[in-house]
Protein backbone atom coordinates (compact mmCIF):
# COMPACT_ATOMS: atom_id res chain seq x y z
CA UNK A 1 0.00 0.00 0.00
CA UNK A 2 1.34 3.74 -0.79
CA UNK A 3 1.17 5.35 1.83
CA UNK A 4 3.57 8.58 1.74
CA UNK A 5 4.52 10.40 5.10
CA UNK A 6 5.83 13.37 4.13
CA UNK A 7 5.82 15.80 1.31
CA UNK A 8 9.18 17.96 0.59
CA UNK A 9 9.75 20.40 -2.07
CA UNK A 10 13.42 20.28 -3.60
CA UNK A 11 14.41 23.50 -5.22
CA UNK A 12 17.72 23.54 -7.82
CA UNK A 13 19.77 26.03 -7.62
CA UNK A 14 22.37 27.00 -10.89
CA UNK A 15 24.58 29.19 -8.49
CA UNK A 16 24.07 26.85 -4.76
CA UNK A 17 26.31 29.41 -2.91
CA UNK A 18 24.36 32.18 -4.12
CA UNK A 19 21.40 30.48 -3.36
CA UNK A 20 22.41 29.73 0.25
CA UNK A 21 23.12 33.37 0.76
CA UNK A 22 19.57 34.16 -0.62
CA UNK A 23 17.57 32.42 2.08
CA UNK A 24 19.57 33.17 4.64
CA UNK A 25 20.21 36.93 3.66
CA UNK A 26 16.66 37.77 2.32
CA UNK A 27 14.52 35.30 4.53
CA UNK A 28 16.68 34.55 7.50
CA UNK A 29 16.80 30.49 6.91
CA UNK A 30 19.61 28.56 8.31
CA UNK A 31 20.43 25.27 6.62
CA UNK A 32 19.30 22.37 9.07
CA UNK A 33 21.60 20.46 7.41
CA UNK A 34 23.99 21.14 4.83
CA UNK A 35 26.47 19.14 2.20
CA UNK A 36 27.79 19.76 -1.24
CA UNK A 37 24.80 18.15 -2.99
CA UNK A 38 22.16 20.10 -0.61
CA UNK A 39 21.22 22.83 2.04
CA UNK A 40 18.17 21.71 4.00
CA UNK A 41 15.68 24.08 5.70
CA UNK A 42 13.25 23.30 8.59
CA UNK A 43 9.89 25.67 8.32
CA UNK A 44 7.34 24.40 11.39
CA UNK A 45 6.72 20.68 10.53
CA UNK A 46 8.15 20.61 7.11
CA UNK A 47 11.69 20.95 4.98
CA UNK A 48 12.43 21.94 1.61
CA UNK A 49 16.02 21.53 0.08
CA UNK A 50 18.33 23.19 -2.37
CA UNK A 51 20.44 21.55 -4.43
CA UNK A 52 23.32 22.38 -6.91
CA UNK A 53 21.77 22.17 -10.73
CA UNK A 54 22.91 22.43 -14.46
CA UNK A 55 19.77 21.68 -15.85
CA UNK A 56 17.36 24.37 -17.70
CA UNK A 57 16.38 26.91 -15.09
CA UNK A 58 12.97 27.01 -13.62
CA UNK A 59 9.56 27.53 -14.66
CA UNK A 60 6.97 30.18 -14.25
CA UNK A 61 4.68 27.65 -11.75
CA UNK A 62 4.66 28.25 -7.88
CA UNK A 63 7.74 25.87 -6.78
CA UNK A 64 7.66 26.25 -2.94
CA UNK A 65 4.49 27.49 -0.96
CA UNK A 66 5.54 28.78 2.89
CA UNK A 67 2.59 29.63 4.93
CA UNK A 68 2.20 32.85 7.10
CA UNK A 69 -0.14 34.11 9.54
CA UNK A 70 0.19 37.82 8.34
CA UNK A 71 0.93 38.26 4.72
CA UNK A 72 0.92 42.19 4.78
CA UNK A 73 3.80 42.04 7.57
CA UNK A 74 5.56 39.30 5.65
CA UNK A 75 5.74 40.70 2.41
CA UNK A 76 6.59 44.39 3.99
CA UNK A 77 9.19 42.25 6.01
CA UNK A 78 10.87 40.93 3.24
CA UNK A 79 10.56 43.45 0.75
CA UNK A 80 12.34 45.75 3.46
CA UNK A 81 15.42 42.61 3.03
CA UNK A 82 15.35 43.72 -0.73
CA UNK A 83 12.82 40.58 -1.99
CA UNK A 84 11.00 41.79 -4.83
CA UNK A 85 7.19 40.40 -5.24
CA UNK A 86 5.50 39.28 -8.83
CA UNK A 87 3.11 41.61 -9.96
CA UNK A 88 -0.03 40.08 -12.24
CA UNK A 89 -3.08 41.27 -14.13
CA UNK A 90 -4.70 38.14 -15.55
CA UNK A 91 -7.82 37.00 -15.88
CA UNK A 92 -8.69 35.11 -12.46
CA UNK A 93 -5.67 36.27 -10.77
CA UNK A 94 -4.55 40.54 -9.86
CA UNK A 95 -2.15 41.91 -7.20
CA UNK A 96 -2.61 45.07 -5.73
CA UNK A 97 1.03 45.75 -4.45
CA UNK A 98 2.10 42.26 -4.83
CA UNK A 99 -0.29 40.89 -3.13
CA UNK A 100 -3.66 38.65 -4.54
CA UNK A 101 -7.52 38.38 -2.87
CA UNK A 102 -8.15 34.67 -3.92
CA UNK A 103 -11.38 32.92 -2.89
CA UNK A 104 -10.20 31.74 0.53
CA UNK A 105 -6.80 32.44 0.34
CA UNK A 106 -4.09 35.79 0.09
CA UNK A 107 -1.08 35.08 -1.74
CA UNK A 108 2.51 36.94 -2.96
CA UNK A 109 5.14 35.61 -5.24
CA UNK A 110 8.53 36.02 -5.62
CA UNK A 111 11.20 34.46 -6.92
CA UNK A 112 15.03 33.48 -5.69
CA UNK A 113 17.98 34.17 -6.57
CA UNK A 114 17.77 31.65 -9.24
CA UNK A 115 14.53 32.50 -10.56
CA UNK A 116 12.41 29.62 -8.57
CA UNK A 117 8.80 30.83 -7.87
CA UNK A 118 7.75 30.91 -4.12
CA UNK A 119 4.73 31.95 -2.89
CA UNK A 120 3.48 33.30 0.44
CA UNK A 121 0.42 32.10 1.62
CA UNK A 122 -2.02 33.43 4.23
CA UNK A 123 -5.45 31.45 5.04
CA UNK A 124 -8.37 33.56 5.11
CA UNK A 125 -10.78 32.25 8.70
CA UNK A 126 -14.50 33.64 8.23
Amino acid sequence: MFKPTAAVATLPAQDFDRAKAFYADKLGLKPTDESEQEAVYAVGDSTFSVFPSFGAPSGDHTQLALNVDDLGAAVKALRDNGVVFEEYDLPGLKTVDGIAELDDERAAWFRDSEGNMIALGERMTS
